[in-house]
């Protein structure tokens, strides 16, 4: 058993023996119990959920639903045919031995969903993006302060070792004055851009397109739609709402920031022009309160630089990659000016080089300081998304990201692509969700 592993199972024993959580809502149980669970959407991230919260410690899931007939036969396979499984999610929420509904389906279902799970007492895990708009986020999360129940958005860099070392570290003050982070995500493969393979008994048999357009606006069907539904604003945000909020997500956790104040947006579909109608390239920059802008970029036409964040401060340079985080000193030069100088009269330039140390010919009287090497930051890892959503159900804790969290990231990403449609800079009340040109 890992450390971490570990850990999370120590974490949940330690829980007291009942948690109630508000009049009306779900009643948890015993530590030692089960938690019933339910998923809505089992698709590729779906699964990824289904079978990550199935190897947690007290979780027995007992029902998925999914308009492909091919994924609920594959939720029958990972649970060893011991799940339930539906087409209609409202039979997911009808269930009274399920505590808690996992929510992966397209963007355009999440508030629907959400909604009718709180109202049906039930925890909530939901998957990033929060909703479909701004206005959808601001819905989820004004019902989850009316329910008391538990609402996490599943964005794993909020919660992860890498991030939270790395927000330690700026609040230390070693990275001098932030002014500037950027952030990017590359890919250049048709899986990257979500030309997602098309299971061959795809059909209007195998498939129930009328539940998946749901508030969508009605269409003939379509299977790459159906396994692609990414690549068109019906249903999704795009990169910014599927890519952006991740690196939203960790940069406000990074940061400690709320929301940006404005965004401008540039970017286009350049390469995958396969009927889709959301850009493949787009690059923003927001302004935060703090007094620093954030360069963020998506390109799925090309691979280099992969993904990773740059936290450029006044003294030093904060890197975070996959694998960790590396700190590069800035190496400032003493202020002595060869440049600025050379249009001064002779005299006049040897007495400014002389006073400041250095030889009247404006060479160092003693060796300069070398270049100081980048240093790797050491980091321990600790408990998943999933896990830390268990012990908030467990213990009756915050959820390590609520909905105000999801709304603040997925509304960002949301503003980048109102920003790039429109072609203005536009302004952000993130609270109340108001949008306007600046």
């Amino acid at each position: 058993m890992s450390a971490t592993r570990r850990g999370f199972t120590r974490a949940a024993a330690q829980a007291a023996i009942a948690y109630r959580f508000v009049e009306g809502g779900a009643q948890l149980k015993a530590a030692g119990s089960d938690l019933g669970f339910g998923f809505i959407g089992i698709g590729i991230r779906g699964m990824y959920l289904l079978d990550e919260f199935r190897k947690l410690p007290g979780v027995r899931p007992l029902i998925a639903a999914d308009s492909y007939d091919g994924h609920l036969t594959r939720a029958k396979e990972v649970t060893g045919g011991v799940i339930e499984t539906t087409r209609d999610y409202r039979r997911v929420l009808d269930r009274k031995d399920v505590d808690v509904v996992v929510i992966a389906t397209p963007d355009h279902w999440h508030r629907r969903m959400a909604l009718d799970t709180l109202s049906a007492g039930k925890h909530v895990y939901l998957e990033k993006p929060m909703a479909w708009s701004i206005e959808q986020n601001l819905d989820i999360a004004q019902a989850v302060e009316r329910s008391k129940l538990l609402l996490q958005v599943g964005s794993g860099a909020k919660t992860s070792a890498v991030t939270a070392k790395a927000r330690e570290i700026v609040k230390s003050g070693q990275l001098g004055k932030i002014t500037m982070v950027r952030m990017e995500m590359h890919r250049n493969s048709p899986e990257g851009a979500w030309v997602y393979a098309v299971p061959p008994d795809a059909s209007p048999e195998t498939v129930d397109w009328n539940s998946f357009l749901g508030p969508a606006p009605k269409r003939a069907f379509s299977a790459e739609t159906f396994f692609r539904w990414r690549c068109w604003w019906e249903y999704s945000g795009g990169v910014a709402t599927d890519l952006f909020v991740h690196m939203l997500t960790q940069l406000h956790e990074v940061m400690d920031v709320p929301a940006p104040k404005s965004v401008v947006s540039q970017g286009g579909l350049f390469h995958w022009k396969d009927g889709r109608t959301v850009p493949d390239v787009l690059n923003s920059i927001y302004y935060y309160p703090n007094d620093f802008v954030a360069d963020l970029y998506v390109n799925l036409c090309n691979a280099q630089g992969g993904r990773g964040m740059t936290v450029m401060g006044t003294e030093a340079t904060m890197q975070l990659s996959m694998r960790g985080i590396t700190i590069h000193e800035d190496n400032k030069s003493q202020d002595v000016q060869r440049y600025a100088t050379l249009s001064w009269p002779e005299q006049m330039r040897r007495q400014y080089f002389e006073s400041r140390g250095y030889t009247a010919e404006g060479r160092p009287v003693n060796p300069l300081p070398q270049a100081k090497k980048p240093k790797e930051v050491t980091i321990e890892r600790g408990l998943s998304h999933t896990q830390h959503f268990l012990v908030s159900l467990r213990e009756g804790k915050p959820v390590r990201e609520n909905a105000w969290d999801g709304h603040a990231a997925a509304g960002a990403a949301h503003l980048a692509n109102q920003a790039f449609l429109k072609g203005r800079r536009l302004a952000w009340e993130w609270k109340t969700g108001k949008v306007s040109e600046s």
